[in-house]
């Protein structure tokens, strides 16, 4: 079955853009291409049940394995050494990435505390939207009763285009609920 936002997408979104925008090829117009998750708990060496913890929160709400991320080399200063597991990250495409999408902005996001909608200078310059999320409880697949540590995940929308206003269209289409200068 196709997911809600990936139809939306071909069938509504992608003509009205490409009229918007004034491109004659389809092919140019912008489209998302990944979403990628990332936890970074600073706390996994010390704690290894977090992080499995986290792992398995992660597969959850992203319906994926997450794989684990180690540093890259040692610090001192954080008591980090070289190959030491950090965090645990999940890319998403095809379809589970539009459902993801689709839970994110419908489900998840309405359940932040005092929300206001998404920061919309978290672009990068290159076409991608950066956010975080403080809490992995607003997500509806996470049991509140069973969480031993709250988290912050980090999610990176990466789209084709490399024009940030392109892009910024492309996620307000598919519901995006961008902050307003008034709020």
């Amino acid at each position: 079955m196709v997911p809600r936002l990936k139809s939306k997408y071909e069938k509504e979104i992608r003509p009205t853009l490409q009229k918007s925008l004034g491109f004659q090829s389809v092919m140019r117009v912008p489209k998302l291409e990944k979403i990628v998750i990332n936890v970074g708990m600073g706390e996994a060496h010390t704690n290894p049940k977090a992080m499995e913890a986290c792992l398995v929160e992660i597969g959850q709400i992203t319906g994926q394995r997450p794989v684990k991320t180690f540093a890259k080399k040692s610090i001192a200063g954080f008591k980090v050494r070289e190959g030491m597991v950090l965090g645990c990250k999940v890319t998403l495409r095809g379809h589970h990435m539009y459902e993801f999408l689709d839970r994110f902005i419908n489900v998840a996001l309405p359940r932040v505390r005092d929300f206001r909608g998404v920061n919309p200078k978290g672009f990068d310059g290159r076409g991608n939207y950066n956010l975080s999320v403080r809490e992995q409880i607003i997500f509806p697949e996470i049991q509140f009763d069973k969480i031993n540590t709250i988290y912050g995940i980090n999610i990176t929308f990466v789209t084709n285009t490399e024009v940030d206003k392109e892009a910024f269209e492309l996620f307000q289409a598919f519901g995006m609920p961008y902050r307003t200068a008034g709020k």
